[in-house]
């Protein structure tokens, strides 16, 4: 039987979801925490990995990584960099990772890509981030943002220079972008795209009363067929970053132009799973199944 290491902070319901949907396929899926795992170079593969002995996994599956210091997260992703430098099949894997949870790297990315984002500053100085918000707050509000960040929190309307915080109260870095929410009739709108192995899995719209759509900040969620544009635009988000497996938020802005708002490498699909007829975990451990059974015929081939 191939194993997999299900990597996330608890065994919460998504782990559930996909540890039934692999045993289905033949595949059993271990809980692993990063935090759990360590190098041991005196070992014959050079780590260890809790549940697996003195071997490895034959696939691993990055549900959720917990934060930490600097330290504990360069050490977490050097694990799977080294799973994969093993010959393990990771996903996504952590160059992938490192370059979503910097939301900078992935603006970066996108628009590198040719990918229409929204215009984009990220600085250490206070200074040069009241120039930039005295500047650029002409055409409307700027957006600020946590690097590191997710589900919608802590996010803010910047329309002048005096509105920006210490910089104690953003970790030191200032990540702006242009605002570009669009008021329809009964609120504010976007759009989750569910990506994996290169094509859209899932999607739906989230509808709040609120510019902040995040269903853990209250937006509802409402199924949605996406057009041809959209899926397109979705696919290149998430190779742009590297990534197998990627939530991709969408906007439109006020002329009408999709626009890629964040990639996500972790993404959860709970509040998708509500508006979606496919079994989204049944898709992803199908998908998971033939990526391994590709990746050992590649090692086999040597």
């Amino acid at each position: 039987m191939l194993r997999v290491a299900l990597v996330g902070d608890r065994v919460d319901w998504h782990a559930r979801e996909l540890t039934k949907a692999l045993a289905e396929r033949g595949v059993r899926a271990m809980p692993v925490r990063l935090e759990d795992c360590r190098i041991e170079t005196n070992q014959n593969c050079g780590l260890y990995i809790p549940g697996f002995d003195d071997e490895l996994p034959d696939g691993v599956f990055i549900r959720s990584m917990s934060g930490g210091n600097f330290e504990a997260v360069t050490l977490r992703l050097g694990i799977l960099h080294a799973l994969r430098d093993s010959g393990v099949l990771v996903c996504n894997d952590a160059r992938a990772i490192e370059r979503c949870v910097d939301k900078s790297m992935t603006s970066f990315l996108l628009a590198r890509a040719g990918i229409r984002t929204p215009d984009t500053w990220v600085t250490e100085s206070l200074t040069a981030a009241r120039q930039i918000v005295q500047r650029e707050t002409s055409r409307g509000p700027i957006v600020l943002k946590p690097l590191f960040g997710s589900q919608g929190r802590n996010l803010r309307l910047i329309r002048t220079p005096g509105a920006l915080p210490d910089a104690s109260a953003v970790a030191g870095v200032y990540y702006l972008q242009r605002y570009l929410g669009v008021e329809h009739e009964g609120g504010f709108r976007d759009f989750r795209l569910l990506v994996f192995q290169g094509r859209v899995i899932a999607a739906m719209m989230r509808h709040a009363p609120h510019w902040i759509t995040n269903v853990k900040q209250g937006g509802r969620p409402v199924a949605v067929v996406p057009d041809r544009a959209m899926n397109e635009l979705a696919v290149r988000a998430a190779d742009a970053v590297g990534a197998d497996f990627a939530g991709i938020d969408i906007l439109y802005d006020a002329d009408g132009h999709p626009t890629v708002l964040e990639v996500n490498s972790m993404p959860a699909w709970s509040g998708l799973q509500k508006v979606t007829a496919i079994n989204i975990a049944s898709v992803v451990a199908a998908g998971l199944v033939g990526a391994l059974a590709r990746h050992a015929k590649r090692g086999a081939q040597g």
